[in-house]
């Protein structure tokens, strides 16, 4: 039933009242309370004097076992082993969840789960001292040191120790904090003003304007405004060499040292300026991190692939090094008040310190859609005038928007609902793919793609803004274009940064006709749900064998998803559409079996370490993609089901009504509409036999006047043990060593499209035969003899 009316308006005028100060709501999705930290000594860890000029040492809360300690080790000196900073304990279980360092000073906040939280100091220029309390009592929200100083936020109150910072007003409230070399600087909560206290050239040439992030070096400090404007302040001399270039693109944290300003971008890849002295390596310079720090002119972050800590820099040995194997990527707090999220794989790291913790996700602000253009030198940050201040463009767009989707949603919906009741419980097969019925209304699809562009939107894409897309493929000019799907058009560009990208947009065409306005509205529907999954559940993973989702565009009626491009295509095309001779994945046994393992590690990834869960649903050849190097790389989750996608409170709609592709789709899972994980390893197992046969899921064979499946054809031979009589003949013969391992990888195929779901592998098993058939390859090459079971998974299919 319809909302009526009033309750519409009154929904809408909230929208019109709470939009302008949205983005003050938003906390900086930075870590408020840091897990790394750079200090700057000048003895080393023995406490013997070695210079008067200050060597850096890094500082986390390293794992270790199921709980993590407090460590810091020197980046310069490899043979200064690592020291562990304890209290009341032995220091394998630290009460600590929080961790700052300064000049000559380590400080640790903790715990953050119950109160009353305490603050500690050790001073490490003259060795490891006995412990300082500093503070305990309400939890800070927020806590940062610098220089020789550090101070926090309680209840919004800014405090500060060991400093000579003057008088902070008491009536100001603050929502970041960030201390420098003898100044400190903070947001004022409601307005997102800069102000800074204490001495230096920072102090009195705060911005103008409202700031998102913040962070203070030891002779100037950085924000970003809510433009997405980075801009820095101070000393004159260190903003010069430090200054980043006047460009609004979504940034995710900010880190600032001597002289040295650096940043994680909307991607959550790093930039550092200036490049000639603290540049990331090529080693590193397109990873992903999770957090950073900058002390001097050392910068340290933590990976987001394995959250190990590397620093790069001035006085880093080698240039770059990774300190620590595994560090919290935040601090751990109870999985209950995660909103936006958990990392994963961060539970076990957190696992010492109670049931249930996690590191949360920052629910963190994302600057708003700007194209990245150069902007004028003359200012550095957006000015205001005091007093009355007229709404900001931004904010009228984003109202206009509001209102606009509100009643394009609302039209959509009434279209679709007449088109639904005319199709119910009906499923079609178009160009071999089964969709998902369209059974959620465009108000309930909206409310999930509000609910996801909420969280920032979650952790590892930027949002563009659609000029810059229109820019790089001229228009969505059909020279872009170098595919489609049922979702849309996929296009190639360049963006202004150089990064080569694939572009996939929603198709919007309507042909006309009675009819064409309700089908228009269900694919709507249908591509709406395709882009909310996707997005949803490539936002929140990392993995070298699954596609990385670089963006996303969702403005007005526009639906696009941006990729990293994958020069050699899908798996499809080189294995049915290449003529002799065939690409380097495919033109060896052993070749095969390695593209085939690199795809089973993206799968098992989903279904083992994904947080929560994922079920592609579509696994299939086009649906693996080749990049420069050939490495296969899962794609295309729009069909995916994320466990917990949905957070409105509706749960009357069927999550696993049939979709798939004819030939790739279980069959207990068509039949029963049962789904489960091992409906993956059924689609998966179809692609082995295409990769053994050479053969088409689906097609004629001789002798035959109709299509067959693969399995039918293929799995008959593999189980009478004539696997030979299946192989592609575009391909030499195996020799008797290859034999043997294809023969194995044969027997897995024929495992994984067991009829009954309980009879198949897991991911995990299937990984695991194709890695010992893999290795069996590599030691016959080298003059081995290993030996390889007929029961390639050993009996253990009982889940």
């Amino acid at each position: 039933m319809s909302p009526p009316p009033h309750c519409l308006l009154i929904a809408f005028l909230a929208v019109v009242v709470l939009l302008p100060g949205l983005p003050l709501l938003l906390a900086s999705s930075s870590f408020p309370l840091p897990t790394i930290a750079i200090a700057a000594v000048v003895e080393d860890t023995n406490g013997t004097t070695v210079s008067s000029q200050p060597h850096h040492v890094a500082c986390g809360l390293v794992a270790v076992g199921t709980g993590y300690k407090i460590s810091c080790t020197s980046v310069s000196n490899r043979s200064d082993g690592p020291h562990v900073y304890s209290y009341g304990g032995d220091g394998t279980s630290s009460p600590f969840s929080a961790i700052v360092a300064g000049d000559g000073y380590l400080c640790l906040a903790g715990p953050t789960s119950s109160p009353p939280m305490s603050l500690r100091w050790w001073g490490l220029d003259d060795g490891h001292t006995l412990s300082k309390r500093l503070y305990s009592g309400p939890a800070l929200s927020a806590v940062s040191g610098g220089g020789e100083y550090v101070c926090g936020l309680v209840e919004q109150r800014m405090q500060c120790w060991r400093c000579p910072f003057g008088d902070v007003p008491d009536g100001v409230g603050f929502s970041a904090v960030a201390v420098g070399g003898g100044f400190v600087c903070g947001l004022v909560v409601g307005t997102g003003k800069v102000r800074c206290y204490g001495q230096g050239e920072a102090v009195g040439r705060e911005p103008r304007g409202r700031y998102m992030l913040l962070a203070a070096g030891d002779r100037h400090a950085c924000g970003v405004d809510d433009g997405g404007m980075l801009g820095c302040w101070g000393e004159a001399a260190a903003v010069a060499a430090s200054a980043p270039p006047r460009v609004s693109r979504a940034v995710s944290m900010v880190a600032v040292g001597d002289a040295v300003t650096c940043v994680l971008w909307g991607n959550w890849t790093v930039s550092c300026w200036p490049e000639e002295e603290v540049a990331p390596p090529p080693a590193v310079a397109q990873k992903q991190f999770v957090a950073l720090e900058a002390k001097g002119k050392v910068v340290c972050g933590v990976l987001m692939s394995d959250y190990s800590l590397l620093c790069w820099g001035g006085g880093v040995t080698g240039g770059v090094r990774k300190v620590f194997d595994k560090v919290l990527p935040g601090p751990c707090a109870p999985s209950t008040s995660c909103s936006c999220g958990v990392w994963s794989g961060s539970a076990p790291l957190c696992g010492g310190s109670g049931e249930n913790m996690v590191v949360c996700y920052p629910c963190g602000y994302t600057p708003p859609p700007m194209e990245l253009t150069p902007t004028s030198n003359s200012s550095s940050a957006t000015t205001h005038s005091e007093g009355k201040r007229r709404p900001s463009n931004l904010v009228i767009a984003l109202i206009s928007a509001g209102a606009g989707s509100g009643l394009v949603a609302l039209l959509a919906a009434l279209v679709a609902v007449n088109y639904l009741r005319r199709r119910r419980g009906r499923s079609s097969p178009v160009s071999g793919r089964i969709h998902a019925e369209p059974t959620a209304s465009a108000p309930r699809l909206e409310r999930r793609l509000s609910a996801l562009l909420s969280k920032g939107p979650n952790t590892t894409v930027e949002q563009f803004p659609l000029v810059v897309l229109r820019a790089a493929t001229d228009g969505f000019s059909p020279s872009h274009r170098i595919g489609s799907g049922s979702f849309g058009s996929v296009y190639r560009a360049s963006l202004a940064d150089g990064r080569e990208v694939a572009i996939k947009r929603a198709e919007r065409r309507d042909n006309g006709g009675p009819s064409s306005s309700a089908a228009a509205a269900a694919r709507r529907i249908d591509h709406e749900a395709a882009f909310v999954s996707e997005l949803a559940f490539l936002s929140r993973v990392n993995h070298k064998n699954l596609v990385r989702l670089l963006g996303f565009c969702a403005d007005g009626g526009e639906r696009i998803l941006v990729y990293e491009f994958m020069p050699n295509g899908t798996l499809r095309d080189h294995l049915h559409m290449q003529p002799v001779p065939l690409s380097p994945p495919l033109a060896s046994w052993p070749a095969r079996l390695r593209l085939a393992l690199g795809a089973a590690r993206g799968i098992e990834y989903m279904h083992t370490y994904a947080v929560p869960p994922i079920i592609h649903r579509d696994i299939k050849s086009s649906n693996i993609l080749l990049d420069a190097c050939w490495t296969a790389k899962v794609s295309d989750f729009g069909l995916s089901l994320l466990n917990n996608l949905d957070s409105t409170g509706d749960d009357d709609d069927d999550p696993c009504v049939t979709a798939g592709t004819v030939g790739y789709m279980d069959p207990e899972y068509y039949r029963l509409q049962h789904l489960t994980d091992k409906s993956d390893v059924y689609s998966f197992g179809v692609v082995l036999l295409e990769l053994l046969s050479g053969c088409k899921a689906i097609q004629k064979y001789e002798g035959s006047g109709t299509p067959k499946n693969v399995v039918d054809v293929a799995l008959p031979n593999i189980e009478s043990d004539r696997v030979h009589r299946v192989l592609d003949a575009r391909l030499p013969l195996p020799t008797p060593e290859e034999m043997e391992a294809i023969a194995y990888v044969g027997y897995l195929a024929a495992d994984c499209v067991r009829l009954p779901g309980r009879e198949r592998p897991t991911m995990s098993e299937v990984v695991g035969v194709l890695e010992r058939a893999v290795a069996a390859c590599d030691e016959y090459e080298d003059g081995g003899e290993p030996a390889l079971s007929r029961s390639c998974t050993d009996g253990s299919t009982t889940t």
